[in-house]
């Protein structure tokens, strides 16, 4: 029981300390503010120290209440992810699967993956977030994810101990324009890409951090981006409309339907190889069904894999 009590009392002490002020705490956890008050006064006195402040009308954390704070953070999600894990065990194939994917990827994979899951397990509810891959990575952190799926490696280079990487495909970013563009499909030099606007994601997205370092090596001014966007789905018509130039994935191109009428701008040091996978915290809970969601994932991207192979062999 007392254990129990305290736990209460520390996710109403986080409540206050994420407003900074006890009357508000007290509306939105609908109890008094006498009693929030003794929550607090019962902490301060187990751990032996002031835990907010006054600042101005409202209270702020002293020291030791933001290393509180930060701790019942943490409380919060364990009993979030015990929750969810022992609901996971009762409904088996059930549940909530929670999934990040980069835009190549829900194009490419999610559809098929999608199906085949609700097909096998029906009462699966399936939360896809469409992003860049930074934004997603840091839904995935704060666990507003189970899995992100889309380009793997760290931006920042080394490896990343909080994450697990599953890679399932390869794939190659490259420079594009509309078919009616002055370089579409001819080999250009770096220099002469200098010449035009780009339509580029934020400086944070790890493709144009490669893009720029290229430029960097060869002693070049980085890409200007003329247009800056988050939404792939955006930039096809964003380059059609404005002649602009952009780095997006030559499957877009090969396939045809998602960015019809774009043309590959030919220079081999600026294709970028990066592999594919999905991606999920190394300390994370994986529910049934979204393992078995990463094992479809596997399944149908190594069957696009061998199947280019099967008919290279047949028409020998």
């Amino acid at each position: 029981m007392a254990m129990n009590l305290q736990v209460r009392d520390l996710l109403y002490f986080a409540k206050v300390a994420e407003l900074g002020h006890i009357g508000r705490a007290s509306q939105a956890l609908h109890i008094t503010q006498p009693a929030l008050s003794k929550c607090i006064d019962r902490l301060e006195e187990t751990y032996g120290a002031d835990l907010f402040e006054r600042s101005g009308r409202g209270i702020r954390l002293t020291d030791a209440g933001q290393l509180l704070y930060e701790r019942s953070l943490l409380v919060e999600r364990m009993l979030d992810e015990t929750q969810r894990q022992i609901s996971s065990l009762g409904k088996g194939l059930g549940g909530l699967v929670r999934v990040g994917a980069a835009a190549t990827v829900a194009e490419f994979i999610m559809p098929t993956a999608c199906r085949v899951l609700q097909q096998e397990a029906p009462d699966v509810v399936i939360d896809l977030q469409i992003g860049m891959n930074d934004v997603l990575h840091e839904s995935l952190r704060s666990r507003q994810l189970d899995v992100v799926v889309g380009p793997l490696g760290n931006p920042s280079g080394g490896r990343d101990e909080e994450l697990v990487e599953i890679p399932i495909s390869e794939d190659h970013v490259v420079v594009a324009v509309s078919a009616n563009h002055p370089l579409a499909g001819k080999q250009v030099s770096l220099e002469a890409l200098c010449d035009y606007g780009w339509v580029l994601p934020a400086r944070s997205v790890a493709t144009r951090q490669w893009l720029e370092r290229v430029f960097a090596s060869r002693g070049l001014p980085a890409p200007r981006a003329a247009v800056m966007t988050s939404s792939i789905i955006a930039v096809p018509r964003l380059i059609a409309e404005t002649g602009l130039l952009s780095f997006i994935s030559r499957r877009n191109l090969d396939e045809g339907r998602f960015a019809p009428g774009l043309v590959e701008v030919f220079n081999p040091d600026i294709t970028m190889a990066r592999n594919f996978g999905v991606v999920h915290r190394t300390d994370a809970y994986l529910s049934p069904a979204t393992q078995r969601f990463i094992q479809i994932i596997q399944a149908q991207t190594q069957s696009a894999v061998e199947m280019p192979v099967a008919r290279k062999k047949r028409g020998r």
